[in-house]
């Protein structure tokens, strides 16, 4: 890798915060908020004996074993009180006292001098508490939720850690809650003063709340299966796609980087692939509530040529540092709620919130860059001229022929250029700039952030992708919180401009003593005619402007204490403009082509969509038992429009992007699509004792995209769980087993990606005219059947916890079947269609294990280190397919093996008398043709793979590091490389190739591509088991190193300087450019380095 030293990083720590102090006027900072109360009265009270006393014989047992508090209360207060019985042994002072005077209608205050003044309440008067909460050091913590138990009542407490609450009566029990702290729960009684004072959590089981769409649940007290990423990790990459962020971090979850280029897509998988279709396999997205649709609104003919899987991912208008945490939903329990829309798993992203507090602004400053991680050994000059002349020896030809350019003596055979160094070796440069500002009261709280990205690309030329994001949040409550409004709003506006065809595959063909790229004065060289200049390319241009707009408003209203109203209401809308042009200057000028034959495709797509979603909650206490039901309904409507249009010759150049100034128009696509989904659902929980839970969820769906006899289905799931270590006989038993849960869910959902109108009669329009009018065909037939692919889901899981949960382990096992396919099925010739939408009693299985292991190796006052570790092993086939060998996956698919799979000719070698490639003739023909002898079955899916984790802080220094790993096989370079021998260059391994009678070899004998055999031979190795080899890899995906120069608390400012990397090393034995994206059209992933400053006030 290759270090600009041009490039100004941070050479003086000193100098750089100066120079950033002096410019900012607000830099603030917000804060982490924790919580595990403490009463202030936990002194413990021993109990000789069993017995019944008066309440003031109470007090006088407290008043001879404390010497640090005073009591104050009238002498006659406590003579109407029933007596208190009393058991032997030792008890809170705290909780003595609140059963002592259960009964009574009492006001108790704790001064701050430790003085008790007990008095009368007045019968209309509500209960006030107060107090402070600290931690473990006496610092006021901000911040900490403070909820009365089974109620909507809370608060939270200011900057100084005090807060304020009514309590309707004495009975009702406070709950602390508050990231990085342990909940504590306290019965407030007769208390007017509570202080608690919050220890640092170390198991976070019970503190991390699950988004699960409709509703949150505990990590303990979970049913399905949900994997969470926080801000925390996502924010230590330096990431423009959220789904980057989650790379090595979830188990079941495999995310694919697909290209080196920025705006590129990844692909993702949740517990493998469901649908036969290619494209039917994504998940569904929600952002704040809102359902996002990942289907792209690009022009593939516009961007397929740069951009490997084709148009630019939406998600990439999604900024990274605006999240709070991704939630993956995986199970049936999990997805049943999102009905048809959650076979593939369900991806929630929940953007940040402003807290509580003082108003803070923080300022994060990132600056860095990159390079290709990896480029393939070829040959250089004098090893690339030897096999091009013997090849053409080994063809028999002589003299060279006249296009020999690159041996013939044309070109300078002393010149050696790295092509794969000139043409997408450069160093990209990223500048991410993030402000926010947030803060609140106890009612409303508010966030505004905006965000600057830009990335330089590694292609040769100027390239970037720009991107602006802004995002505001606001939360209120009324002071009795009866009613309550969320609202969040995100903007995005981003442009990507690249060259109009990518030049990865061009850099790794030519040959290393090719021409000069330019002339002396800055022309494209031509060479005489005896070369396609690759910076041709770079005449034409693609360009991406596009715009996205999420915004959501949850309202809620407490029609009683157990009983709320609230609706969901969402709107997005997406617009993307592309260009793509290919003027006449992209051809040598000795061909004398114009402007005439100029073309430039222009796309205008635009989405808009609308959700509402009106939901019932009930949440009540049965004693031991808690109840929470829930019911709602769903309205959404989607709307796309794009006109995509290819304008061909222009009577100048300066005027292709002007789709007017066209002599022709050839429409691409000219489509209205509207989509629209109705469904009620609903939920039934019940918990007991938070050891045995149920959880019901059920929902019934509507599409407009099926057939009217198919419009609707009912979806459901049932899960369970039991928490055994809330059990005595464990707990007393096992005392080393802090945390013990056994679940299990069954379930449906279903799949409806399968595009707009394709159950209806549809027609296309042609090309050409008659009597100059385009003429109609059809291209679909009806098909009112046609309906809902359904995932029947199974999983069981363990959930660990050891040693106060310092080691947490979770096993899962799951078997999906996704039966009722969407597949073509053939149609006899007199139809005049091939096929017929429809569904098929196809049915796909996936079973798989999820392993993951969480622990804390150290935990001191100073040193800390933590350990992830997750495991995927998953198993994908191909069930039933009823006639197979007569349908259009005859030779894509196999019964009982998965849909990943290729079929291949079988490479047998090198034949050594001939030293041309032989292959297994299966059928005995003496002939190797598809598909008879294309019986070799590769599965190209993973095999396992995961990640592997580490966080340690010490002090004010902080060190993390993932590793992300995949077994698996793949195609290589072989797949799409030239002939050895040709006028193309090669890999190193060639030079092991057949050179004489009798040699042993696996690279058959040097060919210019004119020798027929050879050629054909050729191209069944590209198509042969050869040309998919060993893919797996280990790969250092992240590592960040931080220190903190001041905390916000005790100087009143906070700044933190640190270093990151991605991709930062790779292990593999993969025959390619990177054994991830698996492609030779596009840059393989950039490994990058960046450094930056994060400021709060």
């Amino acid at each position: 890798m290759e270090i600009n030293k041009r490039v100004p990083l941070y050479v003086h720590i000193e100098g750089a915060l100066k120079c950033i102090m002096r410019t900012l006027i607000l830099l603030f900072c917000v804060a982490t908020f924790g919580l595990t109360p403490k009463e202030s009265m936990s002194q413990r009270i021993m109990i000789d004996t069993d017995k019944t006393v008066s309440v003031d014989e109470v007090f006088r047992i407290i008043k001879s074993q404390t010497k640090d508090y005073m009591f104050i209360y009238k002498a006659d207060l406590f003579q109407d009180l029933p007596k208190v019985e009393l058991k032997k042994g030792s008890i809170r002072m705290d909780k003595l006292i609140n059963k002592s005077l259960s009964t009574a209608n009492l006001n108790i205050v704790v001064t701050k001098n430790n003085t008790i003044l007990i008095k009368e309440r007045k019968k209309s008067e509500q209960q006030q508490v107060t107090g402070i909460v600290t931690d473990e050091n006496g610092t006021p913590i901000p911040g900490v939720t403070v909820m009365v138990k089974g109620t909507t009542l809370g608060t939270a407490t200011d900057f100084d850690g005090n807060y304020s609450i009514t309590i309707p009566s004495p009975d009702h029990v406070l709950v602390f809650t508050s990231v990085g702290y342990a909940t504590e729960e306290t019965t407030v009684g007769q208390l007017a003063t509570i202080n608690v004072q919050l220890k640092e959590a170390v198991s976070e089981l019970d503190e991390v709340v699950l988004n699960a769409g409709y509703y949150t649940v505990s990590e303990k007290e979970r049913t399905g299966s949900i994997e969470k990423v926080s801000s925390v990790d996502i924010e230590k990459q330096p990431i423009s796609n959220p789904l980057a962020g989650l790379q090595g971090r979830a188990a079941g979850v495999e995310i694919v980087q697909t290209s080196g280029v920025t705006g590129s897509r990844f692909n993702i998988q949740i517990r493998g692939r469901n649908s036969i279709r290619p494209g039917a396999n994504e998940p569904l997205y929600i952002v704040d509530g809102v359902p996002f649709s990942s289907s792209s609104l690009g022009e593939q003919q516009s961007s397929a040529t740069v951009i490997t899987g084709g148009a630019i991912s939406p998600l990439n208008n999604l900024n990274p540092s605006d999240i709070e945490s991704i939630e993956i939903l995986k199970d049936a329990d999990a997805t049943a709620i999102y009905g048809s829309r959650g076979a593939n798993g369900v991806v929630l992203i929940t953007t940040k919130k402003g807290k509580v507090g003082k108003t803070m602004v923080e300022l994060n400053i990132q600056t860095g860059f990159g390079k290709v991680s990896n480029t393939l050994d070829v040959l250089d000059t004098p090893s690339y001229l030897a096999m091009r002349r013997e090849a053409y020896v080994n063809d028999g030809i002589d003299p060279l022929p006249s296009n020999a350019y690159d041996i013939n003596g044309t070109w300078d055979e002393n010149r050696y250029t790295n092509w794969q160094k000139v043409l997408f070796g450069k160093t990209s440069y990223l500048t991410n700039v993030q402000g926010s500002m947030s803060g609140g009261s106890q009612q409303t709280q508010f966030l505004i952030s905006g965000n600057y990205h830009r990335q330089s690309n590694v292609y040769y030329g100027d390239y970037a992708n720009d991107k602006i994001s802004v995002l505001a949040n606001l939360n209120h409550a009324s002071k009795d919180d009866r009613f309550g409004l969320q609202f969040s709003t995100g903007y995005t506006a981003n442009t990507n401009n690249l060259p109009a065809t990518g030049l990865a595959a061009t850099a790794l063909g030519l040959p290393p003593n090719a021409p000069e790229l330019l002339n002396d004065d800055g022309s494209l060289n031509w060479e005489n005619s005896t070369w396609s200049n690759p910076l041709r390319h770079l005449e034409g241009l693609y360009e991406s402007h596009s715009t996205n707009l999420i915004s959501n408003m949850n309202l809620r209203y407490n029609l009683f204490d157990d009983l709320s109203l609230t609706t969901n209401l969402g709107y997005t809308e997406s617009h993307v403009k592309e260009l793509k042009t290919t003027p006449s200057t992209i051809y040598d000028p000795a061909y004398g082509v114009g402007p005439e034959y100029s073309s430039a495709i222009h796309n205008v797509s635009q989405r808009t969509s609308w959700i509402v979603e009106p939901q019932l909650h009930f949440g009540h206490d049965f004693g031991n038992t808690r109840l929470e039901v829930l019911a709602g309904l769903t309205f959404q409507e989607q709307k796309d429009d794009r006109l995509s249009q290819n304008g061909q010759g222009f009577t100048n150049n300066s005027l292709i992007k002007n789709l007017a100034a066209a002599s022709n128009i050839i429409p691409i696509q000219d489509t209205e699509q509207v989509y629209r989904y109705h469904a009620m659902f609903g939920r039934i929980n019940i918990n007991h004792q938070s050891k045995y839970i149920l959880n019901a969820t059920g929902r019934r769906d509507g599409s407009s995209r099926f057939g009217p006899n198919k419009r609707y289905a009912n979806f459901g799931a049932l899960g369970a769980a039991w928490v055994f270590s809330n059990e005595k006989f464990i707990s007393q038993g096992v005392p080393f087993l802090s945390f013990g849960k056994l679940r299990a869910s069954y379930g449906t959902s279903g799949n409806d990606q399968i595009g707009d109108y394709q159950y209806l009669d549809t027609y296309s329009y042609g090309s050409t005219q008659y009597l100059n009018l385009v003429g109609l065909y059809p291209t679909r037939l009806f098909n009112p059947d046609f309906g809902w692919e359904s995932n029947k889901k199974f999983e069981i899981g363990l959930d660990l916890g050891f040693f106060n949960d310092r080691i947490v382990f979770d096993g899962s096992y799951y078997k999906n079947r996704s039966s009722n396919q969407l597949v073509g099925i053939p149609l006899p010739g007199t139809t005049g269609f091939g096929s017929i939408q429809a569904n098929l009693d196809a049915t796909v299985e996936n079973t798989g294990w999820e392993l993951s292991l969480n622990t804390v190796n150290l935990n001191s006052q100073h040193l800390r280190w933590s350990t992830s570790f997750n495991l995927t092993i998953p198993r994908n086939k191909l069930v039933a397919f009823p006639d197979l060998e007569g349908s259009t996956y005859a030779n894509q698919l196999v019964v009982g093996e998965p849909l990943n799979i290729v079929k291949l000719y079988q490479f047998n070698g090198v034949n050594p008398d001939t030293g041309l490639y032989e292959f297994e003739d299966f059928n005995g023909d003496g002939n190797i043709s598809s598909p008879d002898d294309r019986q070799i079955i590769k599965d190209v899916g993973p095999r396992f793979y995961g990640g592997f984790a580490n966080q340690l802080s010490y002090k004010k220094f902080q060190f993390d590091a993932l590793f992300q790993f995949s077994k698996q096989e793949g195609y290589n370079y072989w797949y799409s490389s030239g002939i050895p021998g040709g006028m193309a260059n090669q890999p190193l391994v060639v030079l092991q190739r057949w050179q004489s009678e009798g040699d042993q070899s696996l690279v058959q004998r040097f060919s210019s591509g004119r020798d027929s055999d050879a050629r054909r031979t050729h191209s069944l190795y590209s198509n042969s088991d050869a040309s998919v080899s060993d893919a797996s890899y280990l790969r250092l995906k992240t590592l960040s190193i931080s220190y903190e120069v001041a905390h916000r608390n005790s100087h009143g400012f906070g700044c933190e300087l640190f270093l990151r990397g991605q991709n930062l090393w790779t292990w593999t034995n993969y025959k390619g450019l990177d054994p991830e994206t698996q492609s030779t059209s596009s840059p393989p992933v950039l490994r990058m380095i960046s450094v930056g400053t994060q400021l709060k006030f």
